[in-house]
């Protein structure tokens, strides 16, 4: 059986960390003498994206990445974070198969993110140990997604929510709990205060709050997991 050679793309800001999604795909190697990795390493978004051009100038694919959230952001400031650049991956390699790994661990960001890029491996890294590495590559590989326990455990407790609570009213709440106030949620809500205010409302009946306190729905939906 002939080798299958796999481009893979690291990007992540600390050296130590790569190194131990380096040695991840060593040892996939190993356990399979079929597999090998060509494997590319980038500690920023600007180095990250002059590979993913390169390798589009070429007209060569990038299989599997190893994604950063946190990350220092392009000199030109239209990639702020490795969230915008898993949209660059999947326009610019729409077949790469993206791991994200992050310290995130918050329902809010965690849904943005699978929402956004739809990773096809999710990964907090309180959760990696270097046999959870190995098997996410496997897994992604084979049969996506791989998530590990944090985000397994979050989408869990979501699916047994009985509450419909859509994308607009997780960023109102979300916004009130960073402390944005009510007449700067327009700038940051597609929607005008008397249509918030209309939402908090709906949310407040939903939840069985009887006041008009935000402080009681923000602890109750961070409670159910939304935020």
């Amino acid at each position: 059986m002939s080798t299958k050679i796999y481009t893979a793309l690291i990007i992540d800001d600390h050296p130590l960390i790569s190194e131990a999604y380096k040695s991840a795909f060593n040892h996939v190697t190993t356990l399979d003498k079929n597999i090998t990795f060509n494997i590319h390493v980038a500690h920023d978004c600007d180095t990250a994206y002059a590979l993913l051009q390169e390798h589009v100038n070429s007209n060569s694919e990038i299989d599997i990445v190893f994604l950063d959230m946190r990350l220092p952001a392009s000199q030109d400031g239209k990639i702020l974070s490795g969230e915008d650049l898993g949209l660059k991956i999947k326009a610019m390699h729409p077949s790469a198969k993206i791991i994200v790994s992050t310290t995130f661990n918050d329902n809010y960001r965690v849904h943005s993110i699978l929402k956004n890029i739809d990773p096809d491996g999710f990964l907090v890294k309180n959760d990696i140990t270097p046999l959870e590495l190995v098997t996410a590559i496997q897994e992604v590989l084979n049969d996506p997604p791989y998530y590990s326990k944090t985000i397994a455990k979050l989408l869990r407790n979501e699916v047994t929510n009985d509450y419909l609570i859509d994308d607009i009213d997780r960023k109102i709440i979300y916004e009130l709990s960073i402390g944005t106030r009510m007449k700067d949620l327009p700038d940051v809500v597609p929607l005008s205060i008397t249509a918030i205010e209309k939402r908090k409302r709906q949310m407040k009946q939903m939840f069985g709050i009887n006041n008009s306190d935000d402080k009681d729905l923000i602890l109750i939906a961070r409670d159910k997991g939304f935020i």
